[in-house]
């Protein structure tokens, strides 16, 4: 009975402490490090992915991680009986490295190791404490970043950035775990972009940039690319239940297992939705992700399947004169709408590195996409007895490979690194079409195509540090294309290749008392859809028409500062411009993207993520910017659904292990939807909010979603439709997409 009470004392007196330890520079964990409580003979060392785990007494300790060719690292917490504390390590090599660091998400220092004032970095701890609406706002993470729909929840999102409508993804580029997710020549949109599948519990980071001007972005990322990460394994299980407003449920179950030399994540999520629709959406989303890792994240293996399906009603923009008499704002004009899509995909990840400071990577990936999409713009415009519904078909599989392999150059400044690296892929689309339909059956064919299409990129690019303020970055980009298109029609079928070369610049100079300066420019590009490359006629009109260039030249300039001056403060500005020979637009009585006029985005971003205690975080973006066609069209040079204020912020509060309440404010500018600017989307402000606890290994959370209740337009957009009993030639009118009325969600999740 004594050795039972002696041992309940004991465990009342100490708390557990797990982390990491990593290098700072390349965030590569490191194995073997000697991790200490000074001024006590307790430590651990860590394992091949640099994690340790000890108890302490409870009260105030220092650690102390070291290791031979790293200066010791010392953090001081505060341990409190019977719980577990997290911590992050980072030692500095006394051999001076170049690299990215993926640590504490915008917590981490980045001066001194990023290239320009726009890339950043998100981690889980800044995903968890915000309320989602939906999965793509992971994304609105990154600073200036929005995310919106103007249909069903299957359908991709809506993205805005930079002053760029980008629709469902043309101009921003995405991968997940090394798979990209971007689909050109789409039955959509050029580069569309659907992160519904996503389940954010498992998202480690998020790399992001912004502009052109890295060598190894390609194709898409005119406007700004992600990176996201997958976690390898977790530190427990979770069983996740979340229901609310409108017949919401989602559920998540995700474990990871040790599996010979390696960790197994396995991973599934449903959800189920009507939506506040008169007509109930009836969306059922199934995702799933299983992955066995190897190693660690320096020297080891990734191998991960994830799989996705989607089904779901779609209430589409509708005519603002139809509101209220026809229906209400969650009404819909065609309840037939909607669609199903499904993806598939196995990738693997293999890294080596060196003491030498040499480093490869290679990814090989294989995919299979399907999509049917069911919509209606103009209601009775075209068609005036069955109606305008229209479906766009795609089915293909695409796979693809890259590498990279750096290495430490001696004799140039003080460190110096290159790195080359190539890209290669191919879509084999086995059919891409757009047909009539009524009550999604098909009454006739617009364009049916067959189209292979194959992408390869090389780049080298190197980063020296010549002074200890003196930085600088030059890469060149070269990518090759090579369209086939076989289409229904004779004329429209055809062949085409294309290449072009991006070169890149950048400066960094300081850092001066956690100060940095930066200067970037670069060259990019987007490719348009293969068919235009080819088209001879248009398939709805019969008339002739001018193919499209296969790739359009973009242009990027930015100068910025970063500082971690004020203890706990990671803030940025940016002033940037972006030029482009083409812009592509989304046109709203047509459901896709077009070629446009050449165009000229320039603006300012402002981020702060301030720390103010351990349990109390901050964070305000402000962008603003001017977005102009520069072809001087007599109709005006306004770019139609550009948003020139973007303001987002958010008050984090509380401990994981404990109590959390958040608080989300989106703000979006008034946008032009029309050229000459007289007809305008007004401003909209969106607050969310979530209130949570942790017991033990159930933790509890209430999401409130558009607490305020505003009845804004997540999307509109100005062109002619027609209702029953109106002229055959249509009204012209602003549609618009309401955003979601407040809501609640709860959840329960439990580690195990």
């Amino acid at each position: 009975m004594l050795a039972l009470l002696a041992g309940a004392a004991s465990a009342q007196s100490t708390g557990r402490l797990v982390g990491t330890v990593t290098e700072a520079g390349t965030a590569r964990p490191l194995a073997d490090v000697n991790v200490a409580l000074v001024g006590s003979d307790r430590g651990a060392v860590t394992d091949a992915d640099g994690r340790f785990d000890l108890d302490v007494p409870v009260g105030t300790v220092t650690l102390r991680a070291s290791s031979v060719g790293y200066s010791d690292a010392d953090e001081t917490l505060t341990v409190r009986a019977g719980e577990t504390t997290r911590v992050v390590l980072v030692l500095v090599s006394t051999d001076a490295d170049l690299g990215e660091v993926v640590v504490e998400g915008r917590l981490t220092n980045l001066v001194g190791v990023a290239n320009a004032a726009s890339s950043g970095l998100v981690g889980q701890a800044q995903i968890a404490v915000r309320p989602l609406l939906r999965v793509g706002e992971v994304l609105e993470t990154v600073p200036g970043a929005i995310v919106t729909q103007h249909s069903g929840s299957g359908k991709a999102n809506q993205f805005f950035l930079r002053g760029f409508n980008l629709d469902h993804g043309t101009d921003f580029a995405a991968s997940v775990d090394g798979v990209p997710m971007n689909l050109p020549t789409h039955a959509h949109g050029q580069g569309y972009l659907d992160l519904n599948f996503l389940i954010p519990e498992l998202v480690e980071t998020v790399a992001f940039e912004k502009g052109p001007q890295n060598a190894a972005a390609g194709d898409f990322a005119t406007a700004g690319r992600a990176e996201i990460r997958l976690v390898r394994r977790l530190d427990a299980g979770l069983a996740e239940a979340e229901a609310g407003s409108d017949d919401f449920v989602a559920a998540l179950v995700a474990d990871s297992w040790r599996l010979g030399r390696g960790d197994l994540l396995v991973a599934l999520r449903g959800q189920y939705t009507d939506g506040p629709w008169v007509q109930p959406e009836n969306g059922t989303l199934a995702s799933g992700v299983l992955k066995y890792s190897t190693g660690s994240t320096r020297n080891g293996l990734e191998v991960t399947a994830m799989g996705y399906h989607n089904d779901w009603t779609a209430t589409d923009q509708i005519a603002r004169r139809a509101v209220p008499g026809l229906v209400t704002r969650f009404g819909t004009l065609d309840a037939t709408n909607g669609g199903t899509t499904g993806r598939y995909t196995l990738a693997g990840t293999w890294r080596r590195s060196t003491d030498a400071g040499q480093r490869t990577r290679a990814t090989a990936y294989a995919a299979a996409y399907h999509l049917n999409l069911f919509s209606n713009f103009t209601y009775f415009l075209d068609d005036p007895d069955q109606g305008d519904q229209f479906e766009q078909a795609d089915r293909r599989a695409y796979a693809g490979a890259d590498v990279a392999h750096s290495w430490r150059m001696g004799g140039i400044g003080r460190a110096s690194e290159t790195t080359v690296g190539a890209d290669l892929r191919h879509d084999q689309i086995f059919g891409v079409g757009l047909f009539r339909t009524s009550a999604r059956e098909r009454v006739g064919t617009v364009r049916d195509d067959e189209v292979a299409q194959t992408r390869g990129g090389a780049y080298v690019s190197n980063e020296t540090r010549w002074t200890e303020w003196l930085r600088t970055t030059l890469g060149l980009r070269g990518d090759v294309y090579a369209f086939d298109v076989t289409s229904d029609r004779e004329v429209n079928s055809g062949g085409e290749t294309a290449f072009i070369a991006s070169p890149k610049v950048g400066l960094a100079l300081g850092p001066w008392a956690e100060t940095e300066v930066y200067l970037n420019a670069g060259l990019g590009f987007h490719s348009n859809d293969a068919r235009g490359t080819v088209i001879a006629v248009d398939p709805a009109t019969g008339e002739a028409v001018d193919p499209v260039d296969p790739l359009v030249r973009t242009r990027g300039a930015e100068v910025g500062a970063r500082t971690a001056a004020v203890d706990g403060l990671q803030s940025t500005v940016a002033l940037w411009a972006l030029e482009l020979e083409s812009e592509l637009v989304f046109v709203g009585d047509a459901g896709g993207t077009e070629p446009s006029d050449a165009s000229r985005h320039v603006g300012v971003e402002w981020t702060n993520f301030y720390r103010a205690t351990d349990w109390l975080q901050l964070a305000l973006d402000v962008a603003l910017t001017r977005s102009r066609y520069t072809a001087g069209e007599s109709d005006g040079d306004r770019i139609e659904n550009s948003i020139g204020r973007v303001v987002t912020g958010g008050v984090y509060a509380g401990r994981p292990d404990g109590w959390i309440a958040s608080l989300q404010v989106r703000h979006l500018g008034p946008r032009p939807l029309t050229a000459d600017g007289a007809f305008q989307a007004e401003a909209s402000t969106l607050v969310n909010a979530r209130v949570g606890t942790t017991l033990g290994p159930v933790a509890v959370a209430l999401d409130v979603l558009n607490l305020l209740d505003s009845d804004a337009a997540d999307v509109s957009y100005l062109y002619t439709s027609r209702l029953p009993g109106e002229p055959a030639a249509g009204v012209e009118d602003v549609h618009f997409h309401p955003v979601l009325p407040r809501s609640a969600r709860l959840s329960a999740a439990l580690r195990f």
